[in-house]
């Protein structure tokens, strides 16, 4: 059996991406969101944790560089679920970082030591991850990877099992970031009808974290 998780990591980043995360939640395909706690808008995002699956988007770097030396990330950690409790009044459903950074090799101990503390499930370990629907690579932006037919695409390729499909739903409004425009797209692409209909038609379970 195919069973899907569809992420939107950022949630809490600007209240346009909060407000594509929902969108794209009741008129789409998006089942489960990933909390930034220290982002301008996490108050509002954490609203969101009651009609989806919410887990923790751990922030320790910014645009790619460590804010702490890894012997300071589990502390940081733990501050981090503080701070998604305080705002969701529960625990998270599943762990995951901004830009990836617990697949840093000086980084992975902390983040596996803290998921099997908290018993949360970890991107990667738990469940495999496709990171496939993104519109962006190293020479610029490519809103096309994120256009309807490439993720019908990535559907077809989906293997029988668990698999978490990452996605940065959102709208520009107020976003200092380089990805904004494939933000808007991806809301477009992941409410689209022919969407709904291939996962159907593909037989795919479309499941959260806390369906696990």
């Amino acid at each position: 059996m195919k069973r899907l998780i569809v992420n939107a990591d950022d949630l809490g980043l600007s209240d346009g991406v909060n407000r594509g995360i929902r969108e794209a939640t009741e008129c789409g395909i998006l089942t489960s969101a990933s909390l930034m706690v220290g982002g301008p808008a996490a108050a509002r995002g954490a609203e969101l944790a009651g009609a989806l699956s919410v887990g923790l988007h751990a922030v320790l770097d910014r645009n790619g560089a460590l804010l702490m030396s890894p012997e300071q990330a589990p502390e940081e950690l733990e501050r981090q679920l503080e701070r998604f409790e305080e705002l969701t009044r529960r625990s998270p459903t599943h762990l995951d970082s901004h830009h990836h950074v617990h697949r840093e090799p000086r980084l992975l101990r902390a983040f596996e030591d803290f998921a099997e503390r908290h018993e949360l499930p970890l991107r990667d370990r738990d469940v495999r991850h496709c990171g496939l629907f993104y519109g962006r690579l190293g020479d610029g932006s490519h809103p096309r990877h994120v256009a309807v037919d490439s993720l019908l695409e990535i559907l077809s390729g989906i293997d029988e099992g668990v698999t978490e499909l990452g996605c940065h739903p959102g709208y520009a409004e107020g976003l200092a970031s380089s990805y904004t425009v494939e933000r808007e797209q991806e809301v477009r692409t992941l409410t689209d009808a022919r969407v709904l209909a291939r996962v159907e038609e593909l037989g795919i379970e479309l499941i959260g974290w806390d369906g696990l």
